[in-house]
């Protein structure tokens, strides 16, 4: 699996974005883990590219202002799993093809089974709670 991240620069897109000092605990989609207290971050509006035309969303997400840590793109990252996640999968031209909420420790074969399925080509992670978008996965 790969796991695909949102930069900083991705924040340019979006005029209406926020500078801010973040709360301890904030989900960092840059890096993949939670914030500390006042590190500088930006809150902005985000479309993943793994939805398309009617299912493509825009929500709001965290990065840093300048984040310098490279997570492992190959492997879960386990700091933002710990809560039940939802998983929503898109086939190529990006329609969705399911959504499943997913417990803690189910992660790995509930990706694994959904990328048995040959049309599925990236998974989105999402908060079950606020329906934000945390990461996407795709194949190796």
């Amino acid at each position: 699996m790969r796991i695909h991240t949102v930069p900083p620069s991705a924040s340019l897109a979006d005029p209406g974005r926020e500078y801010r000092a973040s709360e301890p605990g904030v989900p960092l989609r840059c890096c993949l883990r939670k914030s500390l207290a006042d590190e500088p971050v930006w809150l902005f509006r985000y479309s993943p590219a793994f939805g398309k035309g009617p299912y493509a969303e825009v929500g709001p997400v965290f990065t840093h202002v300048d984040c310098a840590a490279v997570p492992s793109l190959d492997r879960l990252p386990v700091e933002l799993l710990n809560n039940p996640r939802i998983l929503r999968s898109y086939n190529a031209a990006g329609q969705i093809h399911d959504g499943e909420v997913v417990e803690p420790g189910s992660f790995d074969r509930a990706i694994e089974e959904l990328f048995n399925n040959p049309s599925i080509e990236s998974v989105q992670v999402r908060s079950v709670s606020h329906g934000c978008f945390y990461f996407a996965i795709t194949r190796s």
